[in-house]
């Protein structure tokens, strides 16, 4: 999405919360908004209060944001209730028919009567975007430190302008990190199924993005004696045990069982949204498991699990395959596989995510980057601390 900053119009915006319906009507018409935005996640989010907004110039609905509102861990009688407010990939507009410096404001308004001592936004759009093939090579080179020594194949001029322009509007630039903070990952790693033109790619085009071990994996894996099923919500206990294996194995916290019913159920209860559940089996025993979102024209890879047992197969190789081919059956211009670092380092910590996500072919992506607005400076000073030391 194009967000560059336009000429503020005569008719100020008018804003109100929508129903579910006005709200998924409204992103149908925005094919690459983010499933984050989804009127349906927060019934999946449930320690978070969701709210969808609109803002309408007269009758027409011109933008909208699922804002999800976290209390204050601590409560403050003198204070009344106050929340984080946060939205996620929002607010999702036509950049041609509305101005930040008109929207944003407003918006800010309408949250601060809901209580928000600070308000968090990851509005969508890409700054920059570099090729699988550069990463890779500065990765295996180790010349430069940081994706930005490298050459990018897209960047939006615009994006400096708009970023001068939420300063001036009161907002704080995400801080540099090469760790993942909480939140949305400000660099993600997206597999184009469309080339330049917008034309889409075949199941060969996109394998030729891979690397020659990564392809040669994925090939055998479909030699492999694999059995890849799509699961249903009654196989989702079989899904967490291959996943609590994965995070006693890989050594973090997993989420539980409860968690992915209500993703499964509620996503799949959204208007243009699936969410899918794969499996791939060696007989009757499960090796890989995989769940898989499409919202529109943008696909994610959102969880993945898998066995110890027959490595060899690549199991996990073959359900990528899966979701790269039922993305493109659905005419999807990306396939998302979650952040990754901006670091180029390869003795980087995370630097094997990076590399095992670009020879999977997957363009390294900039976005905006999470923004504060802080309504009350000292609640959100207090309110990072308790978020660095938890």
């Amino acid at each position: 999405m194009n967000t560059r900053v336009q000429p503020e119009r005569a008719q100020p915006l008018t804003i109100r919360t929508l129903t579910e319906s006005e709200h998924a009507a409204f992103l149908a018409g925005h094919p690459t908004a983010s499933f984050l935005q989804n009127p349906r996640w927060p019934q999946v989010k449930t320690d978070w209060r969701g709210e969808s907004v609109g803002a309408f110039d007269g009758d027409e609905l011109v933008a909208a944001s699922l804002v999800l509102y976290r209390p204050l861990p601590v409560k403050l009688p003198v204070l009344g209730s106050k929340s984080l407010a946060y939205l996620a990939e929002g607010p999702v507009f036509d950049a041609q028919r509305v101005s930040l410096d008109t929207l944003l404001p407003m918006l800010v308004e309408h949250l601060k009567t809901r209580g928000a001592f600070l308000i968090r936004m990851g509005l969508p759009g890409v700054v920059r975007r570099w090729a699988a093939e550069d990463v890779r090579r500065g990765l295996s080179k180790g010349e430069e430190t940081s994706m930005h020594e490298l050459t990018p194949v897209e960047e939006d001029a615009d994006a400096p302008e708009l970023h001068m322009e939420l300063r001036r509007l009161g907002w704080n630039p995400p801080k540099s990190s090469e760790e993942f903070e909480a939140g949305q990952p400000q660099y993600q790693a997206r597999i184009p199924l469309v080339d330049d033109g917008g034309n889409a790619l075949d199941v060969e085009a996109v394998l030729a993005r891979m690397d020659q071990t990564s392809r040669r994996q994925t090939r055998k894996s479909t030699r492999s004696e694999l059995t890849i099923s799509v699961g249903t919500e009654a196989d989702l206990p079989e899904w967490q045990k291959l996943y609590e294996e994965t995070a006693e194995r890989d050594d973090f916290t997993g989420r539980p069982l409860s968690y992915f019913q209500r993703m499964y159920r509620e996503l799949n209860a959204a208007s243009d949204t699936e969410c899918t559940l794969y499996f791939a089996h060696l007989e009757d025993v499960p090796l890989a498991a995989a769940i898989y979102v499409r919202q529109g024209g943008f696909a994610w890879y959102v969880y993945g699990a898998s066995s110890s047992e027959e490595r060899k197969r690549y199991a996990p190789r073959a359900l990528q395959l899966r979701q790269i081919e039922d993305a493109l059956a659905a005419g999807c211009r990306w396939y998302d596989l979650g952040g990754l670092s901006p670091s180029l380092d390869p003795e980087y910590e995370l630097a094997g995510l990076t590399r095992f996500k670009t020879t999977m072919g997957a363009d390294v992506v900039q976005t905006h980057g999470e923004w504060d607005y802080p309504v009350n400076p000292l609640l959100t000073k207090a309110f990072e601390v308790y978020m660095s030391r938890r």
